[in-house]
């Protein structure tokens, strides 16, 4: 179990001005920690859970910050704060999918001083693995969370590999959605992925959640205006109103014409150990009337080979019902 205590243990801050001087930090120290918001940050550190030598702070560097369009596509700097995010006029009016995830993060002081590629690259949220338990991702030989008498509630239905815990971010669910790309940078080079490739799972590297690689940095988030205009659904379920992760949720991105859905796009998340794109419901409505019975077989298809955990059954038919609701385009 961890032991709380009053300081946080010592580190060297690094505070550059531009991104190659965060990754020259990166590559002549070894045990470094990325920091933006710090939120997630500094619960690893005052639990003395994570104990890096060097700390290498984002916030001063402004090619990581901003909103701006290029073209028809929206760029967003990853030290973006998510208030910014949610609130920004272009990301309202062209991606609003994104707007309502960024907004239903946790709290208003949070959003205040979380960044979008904070949100993105959270570590999970496991309290086994948060707590210190030397688990699978931790480094051990267990899984706390999946044994016969653990409290699993808040895990996995699907997709799991020795690890059960699962991915706690919203707009990482909106941004497969909206066929977002996420810029990344290293002394190697750029490097671009695409959201749903962007998030990795334990089968493989039960260590990492995305395909972030120690001396890389998470840039820019860039939105093609492919779904612009699209008609867009997001829902989270969730415990709490407010500071509170996802038990599921579900982010849609569909064109329709005259009530027939002509392409879509479809992500959830809080079910599996990365933000799941559900490419054969995608397939399957293609073509089909946006009514209750699309929305039916459409949940049924999303949810089919869940394996419910001991806690956790009720996320499959909770993830039926959100894809359900967002095929028909339920108000929330």
């Amino acid at each position: 179990m961890a032991v709380i205590r009053d300081m946080i243990p010592s580190f060297q801050l690094f505070q550059p001005t531009s991104v190659d001087e965060a990754i020259d930090v990166l590559d002549r120290r070894d045990n470094t920690w990325v920091l933006a918001g710090g939120l997630d940050s500094i619960d690893w550190f005052k639990d003395r859970i994570k104990r890096p030598d060097a700390v290498v702070e984002l916030t001063g560097i402004a090619e990581l910050k901003g909103i701006h369009m290029s073209g028809d596509a929206l760029w967003i700097g990853a030290a973006t704060t998510l208030h910014e995010v949610a609130t920004n006029e272009n990301v309202r009016t062209k991606f609003g999918l994104l707007a309502q995830a960024a907004e239903d993060v946790a709290t208003p002081q949070i959003r205040n001083q979380g960044t979008l590629g904070g949100n993105l690259i959270q570590d999970t949220r496991c309290w086994y693995y948060r707590g210190g338990w030397p688990c699978y991702r931790a480094g051990g030989n267990i899984c706390y969370a999946g044994t016969p008498r653990s409290m699993n509630r808040e895990h996995c239905v699907t997709g799991s590999s020795r690890c059960v815990a699962v991915n706690g971010s919203d707009t990482a669910t909106a941004l497969i959605a909206l066929g977002a790309q996420m810029v990344v940078r290293s002394s190697s080079g750029e490097r671009t992925y695409d959201a749903e490739e962007f998030f990795i799972g334990p089968a493989i590297d039960i260590e990492r959640m995305t395909v972030l690689e120690p001396g890389d940095i998470l840039t820019h988030v860039r939105i093609p205006g492919d779904w612009g205009g699209a008609r867009f659904y997001w829902e989270k379920a969730r415990d709490r109103k407010s500071w509170d992760w996802a038990l599921v949720s579900v982010a849609a991105s569909i064109f329709e014409s005259d009530g027939v859905i002509q392409r879509a796009r479809i992500s959830v998340n809080g079910v599996a150990p990365y933000p799941l794109r559900l490419t054969e419901v995608e397939d399957l409505i293609q073509g089909m009337p946006a009514d209750d019975d699309t929305g039916i077989a459409a949940g049924e298809l999303a949810t089919r080979g869940f394996r419910p955990l001991r806690h956790n059954d009720f996320k499959v038919p909770l993830t039926r019902s959100l894809v359900r609701r967002a095929v028909r385009g339920d108000a929330v």
